[in-house]
């Protein structure tokens, strides 16, 4: 089992410190891919003049950008960093950074994408434009702060995480999440690039994991060890499912995903996809006609 976390106070619009470089402040657009919402992070020191980053200022929400903007008044802001371009993520980034005179740094956006009708209500920001083209690697500085950029693609082509070197950390924006698995979704979400991922981001030994949305990880050995064991079981429920016989996704989904909210059902069927993409990839299964969200797929 996965050890969720669950609980997480909130107060929407409030800065809260989390550690002695870390403030947040979450947005007020809780949902069932959300959580309780966009958690915008705040590195560096409160002292005035301080230069600071900020990381994912989140979706188009006016009271939001007013929260952000009252947070750093007394701070610089030297760099806006936005982890991947889904609208709960990104949109925000532009005006805030306007405001403060900063750039964003961003991977490169995907080229635009649609996901299977109704299947998910998080979508591409195709408006999104970074200043800084971000591949991985690159390094940025403040006051006492060092932030890494770690590319783990897969639940977005363009997804970039955020190592906070001072504090063995990692902002780690949807690759992984502490109270739910990730949607990895098709065509732009690839579940074998996100199992690397994942396993580079097994391999760093962070001491603490701050997601975008929901409560950190403070224990990440265990958690991720859970993490990746989870996605090898889904795979091997899918293969399972399929020795029964050729089958569509979603006639899958409700023994699949029989413990979880229907109201999810459709994005796990865009994961259950991913997996069966990497699965017909390696030659273990295949599809027709074609490896489609609508195919009929059987054991190879």
């Amino acid at each position: 089992m996965i050890p969720f976390v669950r609980t997480l106070e909130v107060k929407y619009g409030r800065a809260d410190a989390v550690s002695p470089l870390i403030r947040r402040v979450i947005a007020a657009n809780p949902g069932p891919f959300t959580f309780t919402g966009t958690g915008t992070y705040i590195v560096g020191r409160t002292e005035p003049g301080a230069r600071v980053a900020v990381i994912d200022p989140g979706p188009p929400d006016q009271a939001h950008l007013a929260a952000l903007l009252s947070a750093v008044e007394e701070q610089t802001v030297s760099h806006v960093l936005v982890t991947h371009t889904h609208r709960d993520h990104s949109p925000l980034a532009r005006p805030f950074a306007t405001a403060v005179g900063a750039p964003v740094l961003a991977a490169r956006p995907p080229a635009r994408t649609v996901h299977a009708s109704g299947m998910l209500d998080e979508d591409d920001d195709d408006t999104f434009a970074p200043d800084v083209i971000l591949t991985g690697g690159e390094v940025v500085h403040g006051d006492r702060w060092t932030l890494e950029a770690m590319a783990t693609p897969g639940h977005a082509s363009n997804h970039v995480a955020f190592v906070l070197r001072e504090e063995n950390a990692l902002f780690s924006g949807d690759h992984v999440m502490g109270w739910s698995t990730t949607v990895v979704a098709p065509p732009d979400g690839d579940m074998t690039a996100y199992m690397a991922s994942l396993d580079a981001v097994i391999r760093r030994r962070f001491a603490t994991i701050w997601p975008t949305h929901g409560a950190p990880i403070t224990e990440p050995a265990p958690f991720l060890a859970a993490y990746r064991e989870h996605r090898l079981e889904r795979e091997a429920q899918i293969v399972a499912q399929l020795a029964g016989g050729p089958s569509r996704i979603m006639d899958m989904i409700p023994t699949l995903y029989a413990g979880v909210d229907p109201r999810l059902w459709p994005a796990a069927g865009l994961s259950v996809w991913a997996h069966l993409i990497a699965l017909e990839r390696t030659g273990r299964v295949r599809a027709r006609p074609r490896p489609a969200i609508d195919a009929v797929w059987s054991l190879a």
